[in-house]
């Protein structure tokens, strides 16, 4: 016969399993990515355009075929329009056609991952190192070397042509 002690301990133990689970579903914050830049939402609203604050700021995403930066073909690289952090070589940029623009892989220590449940999918966030902004996605259909597909919003990122060579 169960003791009051037997009843108590599986009852600590369900509690336990259930904050795992609940631990282990939960999307992390913009505090759990490093942010030397923290500004508060006054400063982003002030800096960024509405669109960039969509998707940046509350993880939006602009309307596939929208961007300009589809048909950037110029060496160069791809940054934050947050913070201005360097996030990927136009050396990895290519056509997926998906509507966004896309890259085998970012620069090194560039972006940081996160888990992404919204939509009731699974899917993976990429966000900016520095600010945290998001980015976009990346997904496992991608072209070789690395198989990956960084699925970006043009809004977030901002393109600097590299120097003429002389």
């Amino acid at each position: 016969m169960p003791t009051r002690r037997d009843a108590l301990m599986g009852s600590a133990i369900v509690l336990a399993a259930l904050a795992g689970v609940a631990a282990l579903r939960a999307r992390p914050t913009r505090a759990a990515v490093a942010d030397p830049l923290a500004r508060g939402d006054a400063y982003w609203r002030r800096t960024l355009t509405p669109e960039e604050y969509a998707v940046l700021r509350e993880d939006g995403t602009e309307r596939p075929y929208s961007s300009a930066l589809l048909d950037e073909h110029r060496r160069g690289v791809f940054a934050c329009a947050g913070c201005g952090l360097a996030l990927f070589s136009s050396a990895t940029k290519f056509d997926s056609h998906t509507g966004w623009p896309s890259f085998w892989a970012p620069l090194p220590n560039a972006v940081v991952t996160s888990e992404d449940r919204s939509f009731f999918m699974l899917r993976t966030a990429v966000s900016c190192r520095r600010c945290a902004g998001h980015l976009g996605h990346v997904f496992n259909d991608g072209p070789p070397p690395t198989g990956l597909r960084y699925c970006m919003n043009g809004v977030a990122l901002r393109f600097e042509p590299a120097a003429p060579a002389s």
